[in-house]
């Protein structure tokens, strides 16, 4: 077979799961963005949001987790074709995609404070 023949529909979920569970042993930003995006998840079912706002708040969140996994990706490319060897443009590049995993975070804190906001201070007021 060749290398660029389809696989089928299994073996390429089987190999996205796999990534999936590489991302997750080996990178921390990536565990606590999806440990965040629960517990933040958790907290809008508890707030008893309307179905919109649980589907900007699921965009959000993967928003942050594809920002991620994007970063990584990056990362262990330019690890693995420097052999770990230290190059500004790396370190530029790295810092680079880490700043696009900033930005993605930033936004969904600015969109979960739209959504929790005005909830939070119904509750208490």
């Amino acid at each position: 077979m060749s290398k660029y023949t389809s696989s089928g529909f299994f073996k390429s979920l089987k190999n996205a799961i796999e990534g999936l569970s590489v991302a997750y042993k080996s990178q921390r930003n990536y565990r606590f963005h999806l440990l965040a995006g629960f517990i933040v998840f958790l907290c809008a079912i508890l707030l008893n949001f309307k179905c919109i706002e649980y589907c900007v708040l699921i965009l959000a969140i993967g928003f942050v987790i594809t920002a991620e996994l994007f970063n990584s990706v990056i990362e262990f490319t330019l690890d693995a074709y420097f052999k770990n060897q230290y190059s500004t443009m790396v370190k530029m590049a790295k810092d680079l995609s880490a700043g696009v995993v900033l930005i993605a975070a930033t936004t969904t804190v600015l969109i979960g404070a739209m959504l929790f906001g005005r909830k939070i201070l119904l509750l208490f007021l």
